[in-house]
């Protein structure tokens, strides 16, 4: 059970998004939202507030009658309810059911208090709405996809429950569950935030933590397996660079290597007794001096990652504590302030951040992979890294296409969406954000790497049969490369790779390196 106070931390968001953990609202909590509810709905007798007693974004001109202004909220939610396209996961719209829940939960928006019981119910019994991917332009939040969250606390629209697509009215009725009585402004609260984008970019972090996990993973077992240098992972060299990023990766990578008998050091071999002394002939190195970039400079490529990564989460963090509606009740000043906290630019920015990176490590893997296949680059492996026969069998030429093309999609994808505003609502949203479709993007680029990753796991642990080094490497790599070969067999013969790339690939998502 976690206990919400009314601030998320990523800790308590992981519990409960990917571990399943039940939540439990704080007493306190509850009468923040209720004092906050009682103020706007005395503060708003005789005055004009915005979606309370007036219509909404450019017929915020109009004067609503106080017989017509339950209505209004009903009228709200049941036009925005327009989404189309895919449907987005159970686990990304949980994740913005949480962000809406804590931040209704801060006091900020005047909300019945009923609102934050039957969303935690909701969340507890893992009653989760259907939300399409399209339709949010993320300037007044994500109105769309919260109109299908705010449907179903109304009692309409639909969900998955027990594995099942069903109608709400259905569910509540066999879970005993009662709609939300609209009261005040519950409509346009529902609807006016980014805890849509905000939720789905926070479990995008959590994946490209857990991504980044396993490339850093990779790296080291490539460099492990070529007998690469070590200096170029020393603490020495990359202390003398001033990034936190680039020396975590480089200390990770030290970690997971620490036990290896593969690696070398420069000292021992190009540091002593290299001399040439005829002055007639070139001395030509038999080893490589130094590695190709995609192995040598692993700290300088993953390290600006780790630290994009650290920002984005630090950001979106800050956003699921934030009010992100309009307006903002304040019960300390007693007073109702208009404005626009609904704008996703934030999260829209740190999306289209996130989603470069993650490209960068695609590319990574990609010639990662791509040097363990070409014995010009690797000298040691097989074309291919084929076990079999030369010439009939084609080992992993296949699967790089994949790779490759799946790559390609990413550098694609990268562009930013941060900067496609394209004004809406009668011009009312003049710019606007696109943060959901930014973390919606960036949800994909996510999954694709984990592709190209897969692609490389599955090539690594061949390379070490063919190597039979598996008594020779690291305690770390030998772990992994039991976990993969108890999902793979040895690739001998051609077979259908698919099933076995997709099981490598719902190992790496699912489980921490």
């Amino acid at each position: 059970m976690v206990k919400l106070l009314g601030e998320l931390r990523i800790e308590e968001f992981y519990k409960i998004i990917f571990e399943s953990h039940s939540i439990e609202m704080d007493s306190t909590v509850l009468e923040i939202v209720e004092r906050s509810f009682v103020f706007l709905k005395e503060f708003s007798k005789n005055k004009v507030i915005y979606g309370v007693n007036t219509g909404f974004g450019p017929m915020a001109q109009y004067k609503i009658k106080n017989s017509e202004r339950i209505q209004l909220q009903y009228n709200l939610i049941r036009s925005h309810a327009s989404g189309t396209g895919n449907i987005i996961p159970d686990m990304y719209v949980k994740a913005a059911m949480l962000a809406r829940l804590n931040t209704l939960s801060l006091g900020n928006s005047g909300v019945h208090k009923y609102v934050i019981e039957l969303m935690t119910m909701l969340i507890n019994k893992n009653i989760i709405p259907l939300i399409h991917e399209h339709g949010g332009v993320g300037a007044s939040g994500d109105l769309v996809q919260l109109a299908h969250l705010a449907l179903v606390l109304i009692g309409e629209g639909e969900v998955f429950y027990k594995g099942e697509r069903k109608a709400t009215k259905d569910v509540f009725k066999d879970e005993g569950l009662e709609p939300i009585p609209i009261e005040l402004r519950e409509g346009l609260a529902l609807l006016n935030g980014t805890s849509v984008m905000t939720g789905i970019g926070i479990v995008n972090t959590i994946y490209t933590r857990r991504l980044l996990d396993w490339m850093i993973s990779c790296s080291a077992v490539i460099n492990e397996i070529v007998k690469a240098y070590d200096d170029h992972l020393s603490y020495e060299l990359n202390q003398s660079k001033k990034h936190k990023g680039q020396r975590k990766i480089a200390e990770a990578m030290r970690e997971h290597l620490k036990d290896s008998s593969l690696t070398r050091k420069r000292e021992d071999h190009l540091y002593e007794n290299n001399n040439n002394n005829n002055s007639d002939n070139v001395l030509v190195f038999k080893d490589k001096v130094q590695e190709y970039y995609s192995l040598r400079c692993v700290p300088q490529i993953l390290g600006p990652v780790l630290d994009t990564l650290n920002g984005v989460e630090s950001v979106l963090i800050k956003e699921v504590n934030s009010a992100n509606d309009n307006p903002i009740v304040n019960i300390e000043k007693q007073h109702v302030y208009h404005g626009g906290n609904f704008h996703g630019d934030y999260v829209s920015l740190e999306m289209d951040k996130l989603k470069i990176v993650v490209t960068k490590m695609s590319m990574l893997a990609e010639r990662q992979l791509n040097y363990l296949l070409n014995p010009s680059l690797n000298n040691i492996l097989p074309a291919f890294v084929n076990l079999g026969k030369i010439g009939l069998n084609f080992g992993m030429q296949g699967v790089q296409f994949t790779a490759t093309s799946t790559t390609a999609e990413n550098q694609m994808l990268s562009n930013p969406m941060y900067v496609h505003s394209i004004p809406n609502n009668n011009d009312n949203q003049d710019v606007v954000s696109m943060g959901t479709n930014a973390a919606l993007i960036t949800k994909r680029v996510i999954e694709n790497a984990f592709e190209v990753v897969a692609i490389e796991m599955i090539t690594i642990i061949q390379a070490i049969e063919y190597l039979k080094v598996q008594n020779k490497v690291s305690s770390k790599t030998k772990k992994m490369y039991n976990e993969i070969r108890q999902i793979i067999p040895i690739f001998t013969e051609d077979v259908v790779m698919y099933p076995y790339v997709n099981k490598v690939k719902d190992f790496i998502i699912n489980n921490k390196n």
